[in-house]
């Protein structure tokens, strides 16, 4: 398996991970809130001395917005809603911003509504002490931002899984590295010089850089590299190279010399040298 492919794997798996644990935590919130906002509903019954009527199942209303109803018409004073839904959400860890309406249950008008944002300087809260008549309330509970603090899920996503990929990927990347100079000691090569040549990947090596040989370039510098010190001539590289292979023009041999002299320059024991005449000779000190 390749380093791109494990590395993708991992990386999947922890968006997985990751938005199954979102969704664990949306569904815990839920559930948290709707017993938050039942303790408030038998809260205030009991304030009104009413403990039979029932209080309706909590609707969600949206991601971030619940529905609080009862079964019998009832009266609170504003202040009293205030102080029960602060009490309630602090005992749930509730440390949000909030936004409470009262709704009257046939027109929809907004009966009564108030905003909490933690500050006590920013909470705004209007009409304490005017009792609201006894009517059909439906109170809703709108959430104007999701808890506060990171989870210890959150916590190991955003900080612990991006310092865990580096790292996997920098085992990864050194593991690829070994294999490839493990690959190339072990590939059939010839060593001149400081250079390693591999004919059957058309290839260079010298130190830890790459250089790429053309297919004819290869051709010429294994007939040199098989034959040291000696002087080849221009009939046999010619003939080698280009018999059958097709159409030889006088000047490609001394186009493909000038070529791999540039590639050997970096090594001064290496000299591909012109015998006026005759050919070529590959010159190793």
């Amino acid at each position: 398996m390749t380093t791109k492919n494990i590395l993708l794997i991992t990386i999947g798996f922890i968006f997985f991970f990751g938005c199954n644990s979102s969704d664990t935590e949306n569904d815990i919130f839920e559930k948290r809130v709707k017993i938050a906002l039942r303790e408030v509903g038998n809260q205030l019954l009991l304030s009104q001395k009413d403990s039979t009527s029932l209080i309706l199942p909590v609707l969600k209303i949206d991601e971030s917005e619940y529905q609080l109803s009862f079964e019998k018409a009832l009266s609170f004073e504003p202040t009293n809603l205030v102080t029960t839904v602060k009490s309630s959400f602090e005992k749930s860890n509730f440390n949000q911003n909030y936004l409470v309406e009262v709704l009257n249950c046939k027109t929809k008008e907004v009966a009564y509504s108030y905003e909490i944002k933690n500050e006590t300087e920013k909470d705004i809260i209007p009409c304490a002490g005017r009792f609201l008549p006894e009517n059909c309330y439906q109170i809703r509970f709108k959430f104007l931002s999701k808890a506060t603090k990171l989870s210890f899920i959150n916590w190991l996503f955003y900080l612990i899984v991006p310092i865990f990929l580096v790292f996997l990927f920098r085992i990864l990347s050194t593991k690829k590295k070994k294999e490839i100079i493990e690959e190339q000691s072990t590939a059939e090569h010839t060593k001149f010089g400081s250079f390693q040549f591999y004919p059957n990947q058309n290839k260079l090596i010298k130190e830890a850089q790459e250089i790429s040989l053309s297919k004819k370039e290869c051709e010429i510098l294994q007939i040199f590299v098989a034959n040291p010190n000696q002087i080849i001539k221009r009939e046999e590289l010619t003939k080698k190279v280009w018999e059958d292979h097709g159409v030889f023009v006088g000047r490609s041999l001394d186009t493909y010399i000038s070529k791999l002299r540039k590639k050997l320059k970096d090594d001064d024991s290496i000299k591909l040298t012109n015998i006026h005449g005759v050919g070529y000779r590959l010159d190793l000190k």
